[in-house]
């Protein structure tokens, strides 16, 4: 079974969570300093929210999957897509120990698929240099976020 997920960059991570906490009737299942996740059934949603630096907006979309066989059968259809993935194997992020691939859409979104293995203590496992790119997006769009819409339209 996999499980859709969305990981948003919020500006104010309280008023984020009251906000989301309210919107989704649930108290989120993590919440560290500068993290927020709920694991939700209805809808089936890995919703994320974190305030790391990054531009407010979505910061990523994904499918995490319950086992290593479902990773790959998803990562084969990528191929198929012709979308070069690039594979992170035991890597540590969003306080988590996960076996994952990054695409980037055609629109430039960026696209999770993964499988995780356990938790970690810190948001990077404390395994990535200080210099290092952030973890939550593929290398190559490290930086670049999906900006929020401004308010007033709707799909236009």
């Amino acid at each position: 079974m996999k499980r859709f997920h969305v990981h948003v960059s919020v500006s104010d991570l309280a008023q984020s969570i009251r906000f989301y906490s309210t919107l989704f009737g649930a108290e989120p299942a993590v919440v560290k300093h500068d993290y927020a996740k709920w694991m939700l059934e209805d809808p089936r949603v890995n919703f994320a929210i974190s305030q790391r630096g990054g531009t407010p907006g979505v910061n990523h979309l994904g499918l995490q999957t319950d086992s290593d066989d479902e990773l790959e059968s998803l990562h084969a259809r990528l191929q198929q897509a012709e979308l070069a993935a690039s594979a992170e194997k035991g890597v540590a992020c969003c306080y988590a120990r996960s076996d994952k691939y990054w695409v980037t859409d055609p629109t430039g979104i960026a696209w999770e698929t993964f499988h995780t293995l356990g938790s970690v203590p810190t948001f990077d496992g404390g395994e990535r240099a200080a210099d290092a790119a952030p973890c939550c997006a593929p290398p190559a769009r490290a930086s670049a976020q999906i900006p929020v819409k401004a308010a007033g339209g709707c799909c236009g």
